[in-house]
């Protein structure tokens, strides 16, 4: 049977050259599921939100030589994945034709059609909404509603004040509360 997850157990491992890949293996194992629902919460699609997955844990295995344990691991990776999305996204919608008055048309219709979505039509039209929001707030809502984290991490993921973060939560539920209000 596994141990359970002891992140001081962990870092020394990773301390190890010829322990660092089962210690990072016991970060994937950890890790993966949580990170993967952040992800997708951002991308909707199952395969993207795969991709971007891996490009986390590739990136942050080929930088675990880096990693100083200032921040805990899951502030690190989720900076990692954060910033991951954060690229996909911009070359998405640079690479999108779609018309630049609706520029979530193309993310709607992509999470209506994902044969992995089995949300029902609340979380559909709670997804819509999240659409309209800026990437970043979208990322403040979710990791607060879906992963109820305390704003003094977010603060280490972004690099930002709690009270900027508190003030984009703050923002982003009035305007889904107003785009529901509209639409529904």
């Amino acid at each position: 049977m596994n141990s359970p997850y002891n992140e001081r157990e962990v870092l020394a491992l990773l301390q190890d050259e010829s322990t660092q890949k089962r210690g990072f293996e016991m970060i994937v194992a950890k890790y993966s599921e949580q990170l993967y629902w952040q992800i997708r919460r951002m991308v909707l699609s199952h395969e993207d939100a795969n991709d971007l997955l891996q490009n986390t844990f590739i990136k942050a295995w080929t930088n675990i030589d880096y990693f100083r344990a200032e921040a805990k691991i899951s502030t690190w990776l989720y900076r990692i994945a954060l910033n991951e999305c954060l690229t996909f996204l911009n070359k998405q919608r640079a690479m999108s034709t779609v018309s630049l008055d609706d520029p979530d048309a193309n993310a709607i219709g992509r999470l209506e059609s994902d044969p992995y979505f089995s949300g029902d039509k609340i979380q559909l039209a709670l997804q819509k909404a999240l659409l309209t929001l800026p990437e970043k707030q979208r990322m403040v809502f979710n990791l607060k509603y879906y992963q109820e984290m305390k704003y003094e991490e977010m603060s280490e993921i972004f690099g930002t004040s709690v009270g900027a973060l508190k003030a984009s939560y703050h923002y982003a539920v009035k305007k889904i509360e107003k785009f529901l209000e509209d639409e529904y």
